[in-house]
């Protein structure tokens, strides 16, 4: 194998490498489907599809967020964090959703270790 094919296959190498780094990066964190989405149905944000993307619409009073393509589901993410660092409060073996007016909107159960573990490392609570 001469040099330049010894450069071509490295640049070929690398470019995966970073592919597959900047794909692992962009995707959202991982999040426990059972609970998360018993929680979701409480969450004011919601993701609308537009003609450029999607968007995230505030259902508390309309407001609309237009991230980028590559940054709408962190963004989500983020909202939801900080929604649920207000909105939910962990006693037991319960999750409670806490309305605006402080008043307990639903209880769900939490079943396993992992999910509480969950809980805590994404809403930190």
């Amino acid at each position: 194998m001469n040099i330049k094919q010894g450069l071509f296959i490295g640049f070929i190498v690398a470019f995966f490498i970073l592919g597959f780094v900047s794909m692992e990066r962009s995707m959202p964190e991982a999040k426990e489907d059972r609970i998360y989405k018993a929680i979701k149905v409480y969450s004011p944000y919601q993701l609308e599809k537009r003609m450029g993307g999607l968007t995230i619409v505030d259902t508390r009073d309309g407001t609309k967020e237009k991230p980028s393509a590559a940054e709408v589901l962190f963004r989500m993410d983020e909202l939801d964090k900080k929604w649920g660092k207000e909105h939910l409060r962990v006693e037991g073996n319960d999750v409670f959703v806490i309305g605006d007016n402080n008043q307990t909107v639903t209880k769900i159960f939490i079943e396993t270790q992992k999910e509480r573990d969950w809980l805590h490392k994404f809403f930190g609570i």
